[in-house]
């Protein structure tokens, strides 16, 4: 079952996966799995696969990014670190035309991810972004405060245990409120340059894939302005279908030793992350 969702143990594997996605026209952000380091040796080992991914990337010719969480580089016993390391991951991907998605955990850590995100994009512009979920009360706001710097948005919908005083406990407002923040980053355009800002809209929920489609249609906004996102192993037939239909596609491609704790943890922290996994299994 592992294998449907994560490609490998290797550096080497997850490359040979990234070629095979690309080769069905669907680009690829790569994710080292693990989080929660407790010192810099770790903190480190952990830099140092992405630096080899960004080279990979770029010797290969791939259609392929980076993800990483901060609590994989440091975040939880030296933030200082975390920058240092974050940066110079964000200065490599700047110096070889790719780009670092700062991925998004748990709420302790919302506004240091997009603070730091901020402090980098004004170094790296273009380089680096971060992810924003929609099932938090502020995220309304962070969207407007993201695209007013045009750093690229992730939004998805959020997998951790929030409770009731931060987050929508009800899935309709969730749902709600991410067609509203997916319609807002798709048509923003800044007032000084009337330029977009490209962003991702990450969901495998088929009824906001097509009301997405439809607003794209109705709203004569070019396909080219944002992509989907999905999972590695999820919804395989929607993403071939999407990027048929000439609309950008990005599967994240989670791989790595770490990929049991990873998942044990996601899985015992919210079990509707389960019940996802196992529905899906079973789908082309």
């Amino acid at each position: 079952m592992s294998s449907r969702f994560v490609a490998g143990m290797s550096v080497e594997e997850v490359l040979t996966v990234c070629a095979r996605v690309n080769h069905e026209n669907i680009a690829a952000t790569l994710d080292s799995l693990g989080e929660s380091v407790t010192t810099e040796a770790e903190a480190q080992k952990s830099a140092d696969i992405y630096h080899q991914l960004l080279d990979a990337i770029e010797a290969r010719k791939l259609n392929a990014n980076v993800s990483v969480k901060l609590s994989q580089i440091g975040m939880d016993f030296d933030p200082a670190l975390t920058e240092r390391i974050a940066g110079e991951m964000v200065a490599h991907a700047h110096r070889v035309h790719s780009f670092v998605r700062i991925d998004m955990e748990g709420s302790p850590y919302t506004e240091a991810t997009i603070a730091m995100t901020e402090r980098l994009a004004k170094q790296y512009p273009g380089a680096v972004g971060t992810v924003l979920q929609a099932y938090l009360y502020r995220t309304a706001t962070d969207t407007e405060r993201l695209l007013q710097q045009g750093i690229r948005i992730r939004l998805c919908k959020g997998a951790y245990k929030e409770g009731p005083d931060i987050a929508f406990p009800a899935k309709a407002d969730v749902d709600a409120n991410y067609v509203n923040l997916m319609k807002r980053v798709a048509t923003y355009s800044n007032p000084q340059t009337h330029t977009g800002v490209f962003c991702g809209i990450a969901t495998h929920d088929e009824v906001i894939v097509n009301h997405m489609r439809h607003f794209v249609s109705k709203q004569k906004i070019d396909q080219r302005a944002f992509e989907f996102q999905m999972l590695y192993g999820v919804r395989r037939d929607l993403q071939r279908r999407l990027a048929a239909e000439g609309y950008g596609v990005r599967v994240y491609i989670p791989f790595g030793p770490e990929w049991y704790p990873y998942f044990m943890r996601r899985l015992a922290e919210r079990p509707a992350n389960a019940i996802f996994l196992l529905k899906n299994f079973f789908k082309n």
